[in-house]
């Protein structure tokens, strides 16, 4: 059998053509359909298992994070109780409206009853935040070094919070009349926060809406 058997095969009379040029015609044929199979049928199926397998991944990496997440969720919800636990504490700290009074006379008695003489003791405006009001407190004493030390340690043990600011310590003016050399002048600014209670922040957003709605 030569190549040039083949340039006058008749497809018509295919049945009887010699056994080896049949052979050679149908493996041909089969790789002919191979490759159309390929191409046609086979290709477009592998590209669409890869993009499901790229989608099986992807699902699989995001159950796999949400299930660490829901791991941690025990852990978030204890978390959450710990805060809301801190927070309570911490707003029972806050002094509401009617207690400012006497927590302005226990900041005043602390530094009397460490013999230290109040030159200055002035309440300013309160600045509002969003839940809490701070009240800020100008002062200026006079007192001996650990007399001033023992103030501010009983300003930190109020049951209430109040926080010193601003603090300046520097001995007394010579022109000063003072029996004792070792007198020193502290100023500082003492805040101390209250919380709001429903109607005052009821109040305030109403306040807030309005100027909004002027501009």
């Amino acid at each position: 059998m030569q190549l040039s058997d083949f340039n006058n095969i008749d497809l018509k009379n295919a049945g009887n053509l010699p056994v080896p040029m049949k052979v050679v015609l149908l493996s041909i044929l089969a790789v002919v359909l191979l490759v159309l199979g390929y191409v046609f049928l086979l290709n477009p199926n592998l590209k669409a298992l890869n993009t499901e397998k790229e989608k099986e991944q992807g699902l699989r990496d995001e159950y796999l994070a949400k299930k660490m997440q829901a791991l941690r969720v025990p852990a978030y919800e204890q978390q959450v109780l710990e805060i809301q636990r801190t927070f309570g504490v911490l707003l029972k700290q806050l002094p509401d409206k009617s207690e400012m009074d006497g927590l302005l006379t226990d900041i005043n008695q602390a530094g009397l009853s460490q013999g230290l003489s109040f030159e200055a003791f002035v309440p300013q405006p309160e600045v509002f935040a969003e839940f809490y009001a701070e009240k800020p407190i100008s002062i200026k004493v006079l007192g001996r070094y650990h007399e001033l030390g023992a103030f501010v340690t009983e300003v930190a043990k109020l049951s209430r919070i109040v926080t010193l600011h601003n603090l300046q310590v520097q001995p007394l003016a010579k022109d000063e009349k003072q029996p004792h050399k070792d007198i020193l002048v502290m100023e500082a600014v003492a805040k101390t926060y209250r919380y709001l209670d429903a109607e005052e922040v009821a109040a305030r957003k109403a306040q807030e809406d309005a100027k909004a709605g002027k501009k």
